[in-house]
């Protein structure tokens, strides 16, 4: 409202304005007793400057209001978008932050899910290690027990054939009828040798 009255006053003031020196050309000329300057200061001269105000008038209620509520309506359009603008700018570095955060989450929750990973793998390395360490032992032992035990059953199978050897011997020995002594010496020299 304020700005209208301060175009109408403008308006007013610049036709004021350019009138005053046609008026004062028009008055030197009457005074020199010319007739006829570029404007006669009779009723036309107001007549035109009631035709220009109405001019004015029409001209602002038809082109300058619509033009003014253009002008606005575009200049809250244009609010409106930078107002829009701004906050889409805020959201989208707010979602640009929040996706960072979340990549961030990501790369550490990756990096714990590696390290979970490796700690295992060294865990089930290391079990497999002993057991096979384990296993390896047992296998040496049962191997050690096996081997002992062939050896057992080789030296019992050995004394078996020695002395099935010194029955044989004995036995000829007795069929050549040998003496008692003679016979117990052989069979003691028999036995000495097995126990080695």
């Amino acid at each position: 409202m304020l700005q209208r009255r301060s175009v109408w006053l403008g308006c007013i003031a610049s036709v004021c304005l350019m009138l005053v020196p046609a008026l004062l050309f028009a008055a030197e000329g009457g005074a020199h007793g010319e007739g006829g300057g570029l404007i006669s200061l009779d009723k036309s001269l107001i007549i035109q400057m009631l035709n220009f105000l109405i001019l004015l008038a029409i001209l602002h209620r038809l082109l300058y209001k619509p033009l003014l509520a253009k002008m606005e309506e575009r200049s809250a359009a244009i609010k409106t978008s930078l107002e829009a603008a701004e906050a889409s700018r805020a959201t989208a570095a707010r979602q640009q932050e929040e996706n960072a955060e979340r990549l961030r989450a990501a790369y550490a929750e990756a990096q714990s899910i590696r390290a979970a990973a490796l700690k295992e793998a060294a865990d089930e390395q290391r079990k497999l290690v002993d057991a096979a360490r384990r296993e390896a032992q047992q296998l040496v032992e049962s191997a050690k027990a096996q081997t002992d035990a062939d050896i057992r059953r080789a030296r019992e199978e050995l004394r078996r054939e020695v002395s099935d050897i010194a029955i044989a011997v004995a036995e000829k020995l007795v069929r050549k009828s040998l003496h008692d002594e003679e016979h117990r010496r052989v069979v003691d020299d028999a036995i000495a040798r097995i126990g080695r």
